[in-house]
């Protein structure tokens, strides 16, 4: 086996750089989700507690709330998937990268399939974060009667 001289290596890094690059950002973009499921979590373990004491249109908002808490992890597990899933191939990209420089392998087609397996996952990600996202609104929208659409600006109800 023939080692690559050190400005093929040095070709080959600039190369993987840009996937390094997409590395830093999925890693940021799994932040942002680890940091919401925590949130939701937290939310959950409130209204958990609040839910066997309640009764009537409070009871049935927090099993509301809690059925949206339900949903809203599954959808963020899902995107914390989805992306790691997307860094894992970036990784693997980087690997094929050296390891076709470093044995010769003309495996150009591999890569740019494991590039774009890497990209359609990190978008799906993305689409479950927006999605995501969207239902959190469902549960800050102020209800109805404590808007006191009756009342105008400076009245007290």
């Amino acid at each position: 086996m023939q080692l690559p001289i050190l400005s093929t290596v040095a070709a080959t890094i600039q190369v993987a750089i840009a996937p390094v690059f997409l590395l830093a950002g999925i890693a940021g973009m799994l932040n942002v989700l680890v940091g919401r499921m925590a949130r939701v979590v937290d939310r959950a373990r409130t209204i958990e507690k609040l839910h066997p004491v309640s009764t009537g249109a409070e009871h049935d908002r927090h099993v509301w709330e809690l059925r949206l808490i339900d949903q809203r992890l599954s959808v963020i597990n899902t995107a914390i998937w989805l992306c790691v899933a997307s860094a894992i191939a970036i990784c693997l990209v980087v690997a094929l990268l050296f390891g076709a420089e470093l044995v010769h392998l003309d495996i150009g087609a591999v890569v740019a399939v494991a590039f774009i397996a890497s990209m359609l996952m990190l978008t799906s990600g993305l689409i479950a974060f927006l999605y995501e996202v969207r239902l959190s609104l469902r549960a800050v929208h102020v209800r109805e009667e404590l808007l006191e659409k009756n009342c105008g600006p400076g009245d007290r109800p």
